[in-house]
């Protein structure tokens, strides 16, 4: 019975983790993507410092007062009757203590079916996990650096199996007003687990992500490029879907070069109008394209769009993420000023 939800679990992992290291650690959901901004940009976006109070539950370091008394909540439908959300809500204290940010992230697996070793059924049973973060952010005195963290408690539920975990976020950015430049750094999931499913203790997705964005000066766009997974290499591996067969029946696997393997790791972004009260944000990841492509069929796998709306005091955003042919994502968020 262990061994049949175990194999389970690593199953559903690999559905959200369509950007990850699949089955090599646990707890892979702490990898997705936490707003339709971000999403739409080609996930993973680090240097966004603004109102976007979401920002802070990948990068600390972007936690700043124009996120004071914001709260946003988010929400995918996703692959497979997956669905999982954030919400996010930052505090200003004063300008000494400055500003402390709170984070959930949740994902429900759904419903299965359940049997025994004999193909007797059990019943129902369900998957569900989620994080709690709090983050805080400090501004090294005389410089344009940041540094930030985040302290997280996960639970983790499939069927009667739970584990219990905690990790750490950090980051760093560097923030050039002149240029209105910024490069950030995020090392994530440094953490372990407390308890685990069956006895056996498993890694957390640790990852690193280094990106840099800028404004045009005549234009007003905003460009932004992410280098992800920079703690592994080659981050590709051969799909034996596409592997050949001459005419005498030998196989020849799939070989992943080197520029393949460095495009894997790059994510681009650019965003229309990103101060305005109506903005267009497109993104393209090279790592979902190339793993999600089918063969001699264009199906646009990688291709992400969003749009964001200010009314007032609530700020709306969308976005439509392409996987496959058959399978694709919408991003649904909503920005709260409750000053």
């Amino acid at each position: 019975m262990i061994k049949r939800i175990t194999s389970l679990y690593f199953l559903l992992l690999a559905l959200p983790a369509f950007a990850q290291l699949g089955g090599e650690s646990t707890y892979q959901f702490l990898n997705l993507v936490s707003s339709p901004r971000q999403a739409a940009l080609g996930g993973k976006i680090i240097t966004n410092f603004d109102h976007d109070v979401t920002e802070a539950l990948y990068n600390p370091a972007s936690i700043n007062y124009k996120m004071h008394n914001q709260l946003a909540v988010n929400y995918s439908s996703y692959l497979g009757g997956i669905s999982y959300g954030t919400a996010a809500y930052a505090y200003t204290w004063d300008r000494h203590v400055q500003t402390f940010h709170f984070g959930v992230t949740y994902i429900n697996y759904g419903t299965f079916d359940g049997y025994d070793v004999n193909g007797v059924s059990t019943g129902t049973f369900s998957g569900n996990e989620a994080a709690i973060s709090a983050g805080y952010n400090y501004n090294i005195p005389f410089t344009d650096f940041y540094v930030g963290a985040n302290l997280k408690v996960i639970t983790s539920l499939l069927e009667q199996y739970n584990s219990v975990g905690g990790a750490l976020d950090f980051g760093a950015m560097y923030i050039n007003e002149d240029l209105d430049f910024h490069a950030a750094l995020t090392v994530r999931n440094l953490g372990t687990q407390f308890s685990t499913y069956a006895g056996q203790n498993e890694p957390l997705p640790f990852e690193v992500n280094f990106g840099m964005s800028q404004t045009l000066e005549n234009v007003s766009l905003r460009w932004h490029l992410t280098l992800e997974n920079l703690q592994a290499w080659p981050i590709g591996v051969s799909n034996p879907a596409r592997a050949t067969t001459d005419l005498d029946g030998n196989q020849t696997q799939e070989k992943v070069s080197f520029f393949n393997n460095a495009l894997r790791h790059l994510i681009l972004g650019a965003e229309l109008f990103p101060e305005g009260a109506f903005n267009i944000r497109l993104g393209y990841n090279f790592r979902r394209a190339e793993e999600l492509r089918i063969e001699d069929q264009r199906n646009f796998s990688g291709l992400s769009a969003g749009i964001g709306i200010k009314l007032n005091k609530l700020r709306f955003s969308y976005t439509h993420a392409r996987y496959t042919s058959a399978s694709n994502t919408s991003f649904f968020g909503l920005q709260i000023d409750l000053q």
